[in-house]
């Protein structure tokens, strides 16, 4: 990665930070990450939302190139399409525990 980053280069980063700052496309990121292929009907089922939520949601998701689709018969099918998003989430989820451990650890102490 070039730096310092030129505006152009930071525009796309943070559009792609920014379609993973959603709580409802993380836990479909999560969703794809265990199940693999999915429909939007059975992702909806799952998170307890309506189907138009959901399609709106995996359409961020596929513009940034998080996720892929394919039509079978009448269903949209996704599938994670970058899986350096895992890379991520990991990254962010382990920042995450360590604080939380600290927090826990100060609360306690």
């Amino acid at each position: 990665m070039q730096s310092p980053l030129t505006p152009d280069a930071a525009e796309l980063i943070a559009r792609r930070f920014l379609a993973l700052s959603d709580p409802t496309r993380l836990r479909l990121v999560d969703l794809l990450r265990t199940r693999g292929e999915t429909s939007v009907g059975e992702l909806a089922e799952a998170l307890g939302a309506s189907q138009q939520n959901v399609s709106k949601h995996l359409a961020t998701l596929y513009a940034e190139g998080f996720v892929s689709r394919r039509k079978q018969g009448t269903s949209s099918i996704y599938a994670i399409a970058d899986p350096a998003v895992f890379d991520l989430c990991e990254q962010v989820c382990g920042g995450i525990e360590a604080q939380l451990s600290s927090l826990d650890a100060a609360l306690k102490g």
